[in-house]
């Protein structure tokens, strides 16, 4: 959809949403040293093909479709990608803490690149409330393994709360305090 809005080619749109989805799980992976999941599995990129075919041929005007339509449909991506690519770093004996990290690069990274690649200031990099949203699945999917809830339970608890996090930041426009240096110095001027 963004390719759609920057009216890029079909090779643009689809190389767009490549990067979209698979490049957090592709950063993930070469940082654990372990096999790239969709070169392991091509289906993936299958996948990738034809829903880019699919939102060519069917969605002519992406900018009748409301922002935070996107928001919400990225959230559900963030939270479920969060929470399995901390999964699969702990599976791959990482610590916790890494597996959390590893996570969030999940969940974020393939909207990043995406994000820079349009020349648009990365959602992360703002004052969204959304690593944060991905940090909080991979620590719940952690907590509640750790107090011995199964795996599924872990992972369809953690899921939902990094959902309802992002969901609500989004819902009443809650976000983190900017950094602006501007009003430091015109504070600082007027004590001058």
């Amino acid at each position: 959809l963004m390719a759609g809005r920057y009216q890029l080619d079909p090779f643009g749109v689809v190389v767009l949403a490549a990067v979209t989805a698979i490049g957090g799980g592709t950063i993930r992976d070469v940082i654990l040293d372990t096999p790239v999941f969709w070169v392991a599995s091509p289906i993936y990129l299958y996948v990738i093909l034809l829903t880019a075919i699919l939102t060519i041929l069917f969605i002519r005007r992406p900018t009748r479709i409301p922002k935070r339509f996107l928001l919400i449909s990225d959230a559900f991506g963030l939270a479920l990608f969060a929470v399995l690519g901390t999964e699969k770093a702990l599976s791959l004996g990482s610590s916790i803490t890494v597996a959390i990290v590893m996570g969030m690069i999940t969940g974020v990274a393939g909207g990043m690149i995406r994000d820079v690649l349009c020349n648009v200031i990365p959602l992360i990099l703002r004052q969204e409330i959304y690593a944060l949203a991905a940090m909080l699945g991979g620590i719940l999917f952690i907590g509640l393994q750790t107090i011995g809830f199964t795996e599924n339970v872990s992972l369809i608890v953690a899921i939902v709360g990094a959902l309802a996090l992002r969901l609500a930041a989004i819902y009443w426009q809650v976000s983190l305090p900017a950094f602006n240096i501007a009003d430091q110095q015109q504070a600082g001027s007027k004590n001058d």
